[in-house]
């Protein structure tokens, strides 16, 4: 069975309310679209970051944008808090300069990175349940 891509609002949604809870002022919320695959013969990942490149930009005169793929058959049926911290990860792929290129894993995309900026994202949203009160 080929690799099926669906659109993804709920995921859309999270990266979304992640980005601006981690003050990712970089991520262009516009500019990064959200799938769901179904069908990947992957065993080990859980969702992917894809890149518009320069040559692709330039020829269809369109800005960077960003994909984040969730990968249903092993994304789905984590808990809530590993769903949050992969999507903290593939964000965390986006370079400051938001130019289609990535980040790579080495330095920056780590898991004691990741773990940092979930505790960032409690702790944010923890403050903002107790303002509204």
């Amino acid at each position: 069975m080929p690799i099926k891509y669906y659109s993804a609002p709920d995921i859309k949604k999270q990266i979304d309310e992640i980005a601006s809870d981690l003050d990712l002022f970089h991520v262009v919320p516009q500019f990064v679209f959200c799938v769901r695959s179904k069908g990947s013969k992957a065993k080990r990942t859980i969702a992917r970051i894809h890149g518009l490149g320069k040559i692709w930009q330039g020829v269809l005169n369109i800005p960077p944008s960003y994909t984040i793929e969730v990968i249903s058959e092993i994304y789905d049926k984590m808990p809530e808090q590993e769903k949050e911290k992969t999507l903290i990860h593939e964000l965390m792929h986006i370079p400051g300069g938001f130019s289609g290129g990535f980040r790579p894993h080495k330095g920056y995309v780590e898991r004691e990175h990741v773990e940092q900026l979930y505790k960032k994202l409690q702790q944010t949203r923890s403050s903002k349940k107790s303002q509204s009160c």
